[in-house]
């Protein structure tokens, strides 16, 4: 299989969409548990007071909402898609009541 056909199947473009999503949290977790192990064992060995929780907890919330927006994305279609969906079959379900309406007359 090419790319180029690839690209043009919605399933496989979807696919590789949540799978390069997925990649990104595993690499952010990564790099998150290397750099900040890194500066606790860096506080500790220098002593003094315990600074490298900072950056932790600031990253670690950065952390959080980026599983978060990728566990949001991820489920089901997601909120676009979702609101999208609801939409198109607000506006169908307008049309045939407009449709019926003249021959209900």
């Amino acid at each position: 299989m090419n790319s180029r056909s690839s690209t043009r199947d919605p399933i496989e473009r979807q696919a590789r969409q949540r799978a390069g999503a997925k990649a990104g949290l595993y690499i952010h977790a990564l790099v998150y548990v290397t750099v900040n192990l890194g500066l606790f064992v860096l506080n500790t060995v220098k002593g003094g007071p315990h600074w490298s929780w900072y950056p932790m907890f600031g990253w670690g919330l950065g952390l959080a909402i980026h599983a978060l927006v990728v566990m949001l994305k991820l489920r089901g279609n997601g909120l676009s898609e979702t609101l999208l969906a609801q939409e198109r079959q607000r506006l169908l379900d307008q049309q045939r009541h407009a449709d019926d309406a003249p021959a209900r007359r």
